[in-house]
């Protein structure tokens, strides 16, 4: 049985350390980190731990969770974001959902449902409620049909996406783009992969390719004396 890695995202301390002493319990399942959503160094720690499963708690009050989540699924494209609550919304779940949260699990749900739904994630594997599933498929759909009916190819890309081309296009290697994001060369690789999905292509130059033909330029780089003057500084 493969081991999925989990990183506990909650405010609260005490319930973190309990959930995580409930799931040591369980197979196929560790827990190999946590801290809180408002915790200064948590992307940090998510970069450095790497771990296979996000769980983030949403609950009722602080910080907006869409926020969280939607910059999860930019910086960490490789990650299955599973989101713990209490809430019983639609519209939050569609929101979770269009944000790239892979699960939604109630919090009265067993300590068994949620083993299975984090096993499941670290293989890819979504899960929401029935009582949601419709409207975030629904809502899933629409957006796959409102990409489809735009004009541009890069309109489908992230932001990030967008970035990580832009760097292509600039001719920057893997670790280059990693590094001038604060990212990981895995992360990249992730994004770099999605980047050829979304535009049908097989290879990084062609992705370029499509970019420059969609007018996504190299940027300028400054003549020999601009950047030497950049070095050195003005002479006096």
């Amino acid at each position: 049985m493969t081991l999925v890695r989990i990183f506990l995202v909650d405010d609260h301390e005490m319930l973190r350390d309990a959930l995580a002493a409930r799931l040591s319990l369980a197979p196929g399942v560790c827990v190999v980190g946590g801290a809180a959503v408002s915790d200064p160094l948590l992307l940090r720690r998510i970069e450095l731990i790497r771990p296979d499963v996000v769980t983030v708690e949403i609950g009722h009050c602080g910080t907006d969770p869409r926020v969280l989540l939607g910059t999860l699924a930019e910086e960490f494209p490789e990650l299955s974001v599973v989101a713990l609550t209490d809430r019983t919304e639609t519209a939050l779940a569609v929101a979770a959902a269009k944000a790239g949260v892979i699960a939604w699990v109630p919090k009265e749900s067993t300590i068994d449902h949620l083993v299975t739904v984090l096993r499941g994630a670290g293989l890819g594997q979504a899960s929401y409620p029935s009582v949601h599933l419709g409207e975030v498929l629904r809502a899933l759909r629409d957006d796959i049909r409102r990409a489809r009916d735009r004009t541009g190819p890069l309109d489908m890309l992230s932001h990030r996406e967008r970035e990580v081309l832009a760097s292509m296009v600039d001719g920057k290697r893997r670790s280059e783009i990693a590094r001038e994001l604060c990212v990981s060369t895995n992360t990249v690789r992730t994004h770099t992969h999605k980047i050829l999905t979304k535009l049908g292509v097989g290879s990084s130059l062609e992705a370029v390719r499509i970019a420059v033909s969609s007018g996504m330029r190299p940027a300028a780089v400054p003549p020999p004396s601009e950047a030497h003057q950049r070095i050195t500084g003005p002479k006096s």
